[in-house]
């Protein structure tokens, strides 16, 4: 069966007030839309578009408590995804998401501790892990992700201090570690704050000075300064890598893995999971040990995830051990074929398709969306436009 859904959009201060109405074809409301979520997940579940043809379901988490056989398949308990449209106009926060042990321990933790699930200082609002791709749908998608290796960093750092000796504390801690320049960076000294201080200052300097040829690292700690004076995520952002997506590229962001997105418009699938520890660059909370309990220390590459082509006019972007994939279909003239595993969600972000499975069809324009029940098992889809779907790895 296909369902056709839709939601409302989040509406989060760093959101773009254009990207998503333009894609839904909507009048922009004027405020900032962050998110639109697309799933079961409680906080903003799908709204079903012709509830009568669901028993009178009104959301896409109801008809699935209600009918989970049908909905999700065998020995399946839950929709193992969230799909996302996510547009940022403005940096969002530093931050880590959980192993699955360490959900699992974490919400076990807050709970014996009579942490209310509703809490702003709660960190674990459920057990589960949020690993995530983002793939960019906008001409540029930037963001941080991961640390780089400390000698990179030292390089801006040096560049920053042009001898002054005013960055000589954070040159220290660098060379003893990642983590405890971390924890000296988050501990609120006078020092640090000192450091944090001087870093904004020579960014400034540095990007104006004739002599001096500027970095995206370095101009990313101007554009920080900017929007969070003082916040340490500012000089934290000069250890991570710095990456700008193209449209069409792709990052998986795993458990431990330290970023921030900063600019772009994108389609998100990640875990159903709430759990975010932050570490700066953000008015909620934000819990430093528990960040740095979670966090990889290891330097990395950009994770970039490759997608792999599974069919005619068909990529699936498939990170590893995380139960879910996202595949993007651009049917041509001969039509494309899927085969999907599950329960699944489709979303077309332009020109129309038409899509037909086992037993129905729909037909979905740019910014329509339909979840489909497992039972159709392969699509066959046609038409000119690029259709996402989300499905069970």
């Amino acid at each position: 069966m296909f369902l056709a859904i839709t939601n409302t959009p989040r509406e989060y201060a760093w959101g773009s007030t254009t990207a998503i109405a333009g894609l839904l074809g909507r009048t922009p409301s004027g405020r900032p839309e962050a998110e639109l979520w697309l799933g079961a997940h409680p906080g903003s579940p799908s709204v079903i578009v012709n509830p009568a043809v669901v028993s009178g379901h009104d959301t896409l988490a109801d008809w699935i408590a209600a009918e989970p056989g049908r909905t999700l398949g065998r020995d399946r308990h839950e929709l193992p995804f969230l799909l996302k449209l996510l547009a940022a106009d403005a940096p969002l926060s530093i931050q880590a998401h959980p192993t699955p042990e360490q959900a699992r321990e974490g919400f076990a933790r807050e709970n014996a501790a009579g942490v209310p699930l509703d809490s702003p200082v709660r960190n674990y609002k459920d057990a589960a892990p949020k690993p995530e791709i983002i793939y960019a749908l906008s001409e540029t998608f930037d963001a941080l992700c991961g640390f780089r290796a400390v000698a990179e960093t030292l390089v801006d750092v040096e560049t920053l201090d042009a001898g002054s000796g005013r960055l000589g504390a954070l040159t220290t801690r660098l060379h003893d570690s990642l983590q405890s320049t971390l924890e000296w960076l988050f501990g609120g000294s006078d020092e640090a704050a000192a450091t944090i201080e001087a870093v904004s200052a020579l960014a400034e300097e540095a990007r104006v000075r004739s002599d001096t040829r500027s970095s995206p690292s370095i101009d990313t700690v101007v554009d920080l300064t900017e929007r969070y004076p003082g916040d340490a995520g500012i000089v934290v952002s000069l250890l991570l890598n710095r990456v700008t997506l193209r449209r069409g590229e792709a990052l998986f962001l795993p458990a431990g893995n330290i970023h921030a997105y900063l600019k772009g418009f994108g389609v998100e699938l990640m875990a159903p999971s709430d759990n975010v520890l932050r570490g700066g660059l953000t008015p909620k909370h934000v819990d430093v040990p528990e960040l740095l309990r979670v966090l990889e220390f290891d330097a990395l590459p950009v994770p970039y995830l490759r997608p792999v082509e599974t069919a005619k006019g068909v990529e699936r972007f498939d990170p590893e051990g995380v139960g879910f994939a996202l595949l993007r279909v651009r049917p041509g003239d001969n039509g494309a074929v899927v085969e999907i595993s599950g329960p699944s969600i489709l979303l077309v972000t332009d020109g129309d398709v038409h899509v037909k499975g086992q037993d129905g069809t729909i037909r979905l324009s740019a910014g329509e969306s339909s979840y489909v029940t497992p039972d159709e098992v392969r699509l066959a889809v046609t038409g000119g436009g690029t259709l996402f779907v989300a499905t069970p790895a």
